[in-house]
């Protein structure tokens, strides 16, 4: 199960300035809202829900904010989002996967597109890469919480599928079906983790050159920024240095 994580966060890519910290905060409560919407308000029966909060948290989101997104969902004035996935190719053929949550398709389907086109890529198809992604579970922790050993001892034990420890934490992973259980057994034993959450994980990764990864980082870049997309996915790597150099 153990092994070296085969790809880099760059689909997690967030800017950290100020001025993009309230952007990031609206798409949290965003997520908030809609998952409490669709389930139960209380995080401790609801996984999606759990999920929000503990990225929330994760972005020093304040609790008065977390607590008013709940609420909204719970009143008349929530508006009502569509969830969406789309798919396509970035520069170098790169599969690339954006899970958006709008209140207006057509805007949101014709501002991606536009930033697949300007970007050398283009938009497919539902279905055109995701299956080169498997959709997991993934639960985090950082690595003083726990040995190798444990983590991965803990890890087996509450039915997880694969678990890379590295430098930078422990990552567990998890069937859609069973991630709950998972999630709920490891905090038992090592407390709420850093990031709990169903990701697309690339089956394999693309290493591209230097131009063609500055080219796809500011695709993702357009990507994140963008009011409605939550998540941005794809299967590539690029170099430490270029990643350095893009502020990544």
């Amino acid at each position: 199960m153990a092994g070296h994580s085969q790809f880099k966060n760059i689909m997690h890519r967030k800017g950290r300035q100020d001025a993009q910290k309230s952007k990031l905060f609206g798409k949290l409560a965003r997520e908030i809202t809609v998952a409490a919407k669709l389930g139960t308000p209380d995080p401790n029966m609801n996984p999606r829900l759990r999920a929000a909060i503990i990225a929330a948290r994760q972005e020093n989101m304040p609790k008065d904010n977390i607590e008013r997104a709940v609420k909204k969902a719970l009143g008349n004035e929530s508006e009502n989002y569509d969830e969406i996935r789309y798919e396509g190719y970035g520069p170098g053929g790169v599969a690339v996967i954006v899970e958006a949550l709008t209140d207006n398709r057509n805007r949101a389907a014709s501002d991606i597109r536009s930033f697949f086109t300007k970007s050398g890529g283009n938009l497919g198809e539902t279905g055109s890469v995701s299956f080169m992604f498997d959709h997991t579970g993934i639960i985090e922790y950082d690595r003083s919480v726990a040995s190798d050993d444990a983590v991965l001892d803990a890890a087996i034990e509450a039915g997880a599928d694969d678990v890379i420890s590295s430098e930078g934490g422990h990552e567990i992973y998890a069937s859609t079906e069973g991630y709950r259980d998972v999630a709920k057994a490891l905090e038992a034993k090592f407390g709420e983790p850093r990031k709990a959450a169903l990701i697309w994980k690339p089956q394999n990764t693309i290493a591209v050159d230097d131009e063609t990864g500055e080219k796809l980082l500011k695709l993702m870049d357009l990507l994140n920024e963008h009011d409605d997309v939550q998540h941005v996915y794809a299967n590539f790597e690029v170099s430490d240095a270029l990643l350095a150099k893009m502020g990544g």
